[in-house]
């Protein structure tokens, strides 16, 4: 026997008389026409070209594929030029470098003898 009276039974709550509010019931076409989220495709200028985000690549708006097309195929052609220079001058370097430790090493033996033929005179005298 409760000590206050009865014991505690919560009401029942009626049935909601209008659906949810929540947008995550909706698909993508009705959420876009009725909470207003039509973006469009996303659009940036980048050096005076303007580009949109189709089908997972950017575009070019001004629709000069042609143009697009030419200017990658230069631009592909002097980045060979340029890695092939590149590698040029890695290659002169690298025996630039060869020269100079082979020169050192030579300076050093050099030295070396320098100083034995030194010690040798000093002890003749």
């Amino acid at each position: 026997m409760p000590l206050f009276g009865n014991s505690f039974s919560p009401k029942k709550t009626p049935p909601r008389k209008w659906a949810s509010l929540s947008n995550l019931h909706l698909d993508r076409s009705t959420r876009e026409i009725e909470l207003g989220l039509e973006y469009g495709t996303p659009t940036m200028n980048l050096a005076g070209q303007s580009l949109k985000f189709e089908n997972g690549q950017w575009v070019s708006e001004s629709g000069s594929f042609l143009g697009d097309r030419r200017e990658l195929q230069r631009l592909r052609k002097r980045n060979q030029q340029l890695e092939e220079e590149n590698n040029l001058l890695r290659l002169k370097v690298d025996i630039l470098l060869d020269m100079l430790s082979e020169t050192t090493a030579e300076s050093h033996l050099m030295e070396k003898e320098l100083e034995e033929l030194k010690q040798h005179s000093r002890k003749k005298k």
